[in-house]
């Protein structure tokens, strides 16, 4: 109902569970999908998985569970952002735009877990860190504003270049890791080593 109630946003359809998520969405072909996690049949994160590498459709994860587990699972299956069921109406609508037009959004909570986890979870993935040299300096330089999660605005500000050639530097990064937003790239930021909490 809130979604339906505004411009420019129409629910094409609605889903049970996961199995069912998965089947809808490759039918009626979204711009985004609003995950749940927990649901029967096939969870939001096995379901998240499967749209990704099926469909276009950009996944939403809306949960009660701010666990770590499952914050990371969803990132890690593909989804472009992550919020807390306790989010305002206007933040949901904000959120559903921002995936649509190819942002990621995290709640802040959940990206202080996400960066605790990844530290927690050790060393740098070698294969990653291969992938790196694949990118130009400017490229890497973006990246790395990016995992500190500073804005386009931000990092043009930061490199002295157009917001313009900003996008251009982002596109191309994604492009050369095959990562599908900024929420990927922001997780293989740090699994690859790249950075690291109060290393930027």
């Amino acid at each position: 109902m809130i979604l339906n109630a505004q411009e420019g946003i129409q629910v094409v359809g609605e889903a049970a569970n996961g199995a069912e998520a998965v089947s809808k969405a490759t039918q009626l072909d979204p711009g985004v999908v609003l995950m749940d996690i927990r649901m029967p049949v096939m969870d939001g994160v096995e379901a998240t998985d499967r749209i990704c590498r099926s469909t276009r459709a950009k996944v939403l994860v809306l949960t009660m569970y701010d666990i770590d587990e499952y914050v990371y699972d969803a990132l890690r299956a593909g989804a472009s952002g992550f919020l807390l069921k306790d989010v305002r109406r206007n933040e949901l609508v904000d959120a559903v735009r921002l995936v649509h037009d190819g942002e990621a959004l995290l709640a802040p909570s959940v990206t202080r877990r996400l960066i605790t986890d990844l530290v927690r979870r050790g060393a740098a993935r070698p294969d990653l860190t291969q992938r790196l040299a694949e990118l130009t300096d400017r490229e890497t330089l973006t990246l790395r504003h990016l995992a500190r999660g500073l804005s386009n605005a931000e990092i043009a500000s930061a490199m002295v270049v157009s917001q313009h050639t900003v996008k251009t530097h982002v596109s191309n990064l994604l492009t050369k890791l095959d990562l599908r937003d900024r929420v990927q790239a922001v997780v293989f930021a740090y699994e690859s080593g790249l950075i690291a909490p109060g290393i930027g």
